[in-house]
């Protein structure tokens, strides 16, 4: 069952994104032969001959600020924030979310490297709108092959034995995609490791525009002191 009121118009774009204009479940049926380690360094052979005076960069982001955003392939933070080498620093997770891993970063991010503004950025046609905490727990017991998505959700195709381990993991999975955003700035703005003079920014990054929409109770809790 997916949890969102827009879920038969997502559920479509996301089963598109996912398969490159293939259906779901022939995606996974693919060989995987893939050339992808011989392309990354090929790529990284290419950076090497241009890196330039980047090894003179400091250490701390220049631009004193830093980003918590979702690992979504689709998400280029450098590209849709300005971004260059040394700017910012960018912490991604699946959602985006305030993890406690998330906020560990970002109280190191300030403490000891001086970042002084932080964005927390979720996106439109997020993946983690798709399940539930129930969801993916009996996925992970059934099989820990991939699985598909389908119509009615995701599905396991794959082959157990699959592990209960799940079951410990809050998945910060979204319900509502605005809520979220301002739940995550509210907690790290609660945080008794986070100062009062930070401040905390709350976007959303529209897949579909490439444009970042503000959520404005979220900047209201986010104001520094």
């Amino acid at each position: 069952m997916l949890t969102r009121e827009s879920n038969d118009h997502d559920l479509r774009n996301f089963e598109v994104v996912m398969a490159g204009g293939h259906s779901a479940t022939d995606r996974f049926k693919e060989p995987l032969v893939s050339n992808i380690l011989q392309e990354v360094l090929a790529a990284n052979q290419k950076y090497t001959a241009e890196f330039g005076d980047k090894n003179k960069l400091a250490m701390p982001p220049a631009r004193h600020f830093a980003i918590l955003t979702c690992m979504d392939a689709r998400l280029d933070p450098a590209k849709f924030a300005g971004l260059a080498e040394g700017d910012a620093h960018v912490i991604r997770n699946a959602g985006g979310r305030a993890s406690d891993d998330a906020i560990r970063s970002l109280v190191l991010s300030h403490k000891l490297l001086g970042t002084q503004e932080w964005f927390v950025i979720h996106h439109s046609n997020c993946g983690m709108e798709f399940f539930t905490n129930d969801i993916i727990r009996k996925l992970l017991a059934s099989s820990l092959e991939t699985a598909v998505l389908t119509e009615t959700g995701f599905k396991d195709v794959g082959k157990g034995p699959g592990s209960r381990e799940g079951e410990y993991i809050e998945w910060l999975t979204i319900t509502d995609r605005e809520q979220s955003v301002r739940d995550d700035v509210e907690r790290i703005r609660q945080h008794p490791l986070v100062p009062e003079t930070i401040t905390l920014h709350g976007y959303i990054y529209e897949v579909e525009t490439g444009k970042l929409r503000e959520v404005p109770q979220a900047g209201n809790v986010g104001k520094a002191a």
